[in-house]
Parts: structure tokens; sequence; C-alpha cells
């Protein structure tokens, strides 16, 4: 990764380039992250650069996007970063966020394999009827 030197690791910057090899995105994902006010990259002319911040949000966007977080959610988790309060509402909320997440994941999780089961049983179904009229097991 190229990283344009400032005056410290603080103030080091990437270009949107870098970003998108960086987080495995297209450049038009960054751009659509700063439209909904998820990055604030700093401008320049027609150039973005990325800060530390940047970064830092980035990674917890692509984690919240992992976990099935909306964008919204997620903006509003990330704004509650500067609230004042050594970050314990963005805590507190992100936490009682990732519970109803979690029991939703869970309860797919329960479809999904009531689902795959049941899918199993009519393959099987399928798969002896055709073996009664006669289909060749090689091609099943």
């Amino acid at each position: 990764m190229n990283i344009i030197s400032t005056k410290s690791n603080e103030d080091k910057v990437n270009t949107i380039t870098e970003m998108c090899k960086l987080f495995k995105v297209s450049a038009r994902t960054l751009r659509f992250y700063e439209s909904k006010e998820l990055l604030f990259p700093i401008r320049r002319g027609q150039h973005r650069l990325f800060t530390k911040s940047d970064r830092g949000r980035m990674k917890l966007i692509m984690q919240g996007k992992r976990f099935g977080f909306s964008l919204e959610e997620i903006r509003q988790l990330l704004n509650l970063y500067n609230f004042g309060d050594h970050r314990t509402r963005q805590i507190k909320q992100t936490y009682q966020l990732g519970l109803k997440r979690l029991s939703s994941m869970e309860q797919q999780k329960k479809e999904l394999g009531l689902a795959i089961k049941d899918l199993k049983t009519q393959l099987q179904l399928c798969k002896d009827l055709l073996l009664k009229r006669g289909a060749d097991s090689r091609d099943l």
C-alpha cells in the first residue's frame, strides 16, 4: 500500500485507488459511502484523500455490512463516535443492535436448516421415483 506521508502516522492519507485496494471495493462504492455521509475524505480539487479516521470508519462499515446492518444503521452508529461520553452511547447502541441482528440471524439459520432438510427429503423422493421409472442411477 502506498501511503502519502505527511507529519505523523495520524496524518497519513490514502488515495481512492489505495482505499479500493485496501478494502477490496470499487471507487464507486467509496463515493457512494461518501454521499451517504459514512466517509468524509479530504477534497483537493477532484481528488479524495482518506485519513486514518476514514480507514477506521471503513473497517466498521465493512464489518457492519457483514453482520447485515443497514447503511443507515451503520451511519447512525458511526455518528455516535464523537458524542463526548467516551463512546459509551455508541457501544450501547451497537450492542443492542447486535443483539437484534443476532436473533434475526439465528432465526434465519433455523429456517434455512428446515428448508435444507425439506429439500433433501423432496430430492430423495424425486430420485426414488426416477429410479422406479427406470432412470439410470449414474445420471442422478
